[in-house]
């Protein structure tokens, strides 16, 4: 069976040049969070937002779920008037309170009625439209719930999402059991913080993981081709060949064995 990881988005909160937010696309219907690019991104890659199935939150800072209510409202009154397509979010009921307070803030009124035919998931494991996917604490801002996921598909298919977060014991172990990872690699080696991974980072869990793929995203770093003046850096770290800088619109498929 054929599936597809879609990099909608590869860039962290500040946007590098040539980059939307961070934003990962399973089989083009199965979404990893909804950040603010996220229907720009969507768009510019053709997929209709009703046929989006699953959304999993990984935590509530604003560049992962502050285009919530632009997706809900364009399914309302462009492309699932009549409210039959069926939306699952999976999250815990801190997400649930997020982005009720997210659709009231931004249009109140409009959002009541189809936000009712939501279907929420909290557990932590389970089976969402044919994906089996474990939830598990990361290392991030405790405030915003921060999670990872393991999914895999009966196919034998499987991915990591890290969400945000700094190195972290539960992450790695579910990395070890998956064919890839697709990882947060959010700020500079001189940024103060041990909340998100740094190249150092992802040079020791590459060789943790030799025969995972580690795909990075959520980068600080713009786009090699960027005609605009530096933000952060364009300098990419050279890494161990299991390591991918991705970019907006990298898509890997499943041969049955691997993601290439």
């Amino acid at each position: 069976m054929a599936h597809e990881i879609l990099m909608l988005g590869t860039g962290n909160a500040f946007l590098p040049h040539g980059r939307h937010h961070s934003f990962c696309c399973i089989d083009r219907k199965h979404i990893i969070d909804a950040p603010p690019t996220a229907l720009a991104s969507l768009r510019r890659a053709g997929i209709p937002i009703s046929d989006i199935e699953t959304i999993f939150v990984t935590h509530v800072h604003g560049d992962h779920v502050f285009g919530f209510p632009f997706l809900l409202l364009e399914r309302r009154y462009i492309s699932d008037r009549e409210m039959v397509k069926p939306l699952t979010i999976v999250g815990s009921k801190l997400v649930k309170e997020r982005l009720w307070q997210l659709c009231q803030l931004a249009y109140p009124g409009s959002l009541e009625e189809i936000f009712q035919t939501i279907n929420w998931v909290e557990e932590s494991s389970g089976i969402v439209n044919e994906w089996t996917f474990e939830r598990f604490k990361v290392l991030h801002d405790a405030s915003v719930d921060p999670h990872g996921y393991r999914l895999e598909h009966s196919s034998g298919a499987n991915l990591v999402h890290s969400g945000d977060t700094g190195p972290c014991e539960m992450l790695y172990q579910a990395i070890e059991r998956s064919r890839i990872a697709i990882i947060e690699m959010g700020i500079p080696e001189w940024v103060p913080s041990e909340e998100h991974h740094k190249p150092s980072h992802i040079e020791s869990l590459s060789q943790r993981v030799p025969d995972t793929k580690l795909l990075l995203t959520h980068t600080f770093l713009d786009m090699e081709d960027s005609e605009f003046e530096v933000l952060m850096s364009n300098q990419y770290p050279i890494f161990p060949n299991n390591v991918t800088h991705a970019y907006d619109g990298i898509s890997l498929l499943w041969d049955g064995n691997n993601w290439n």
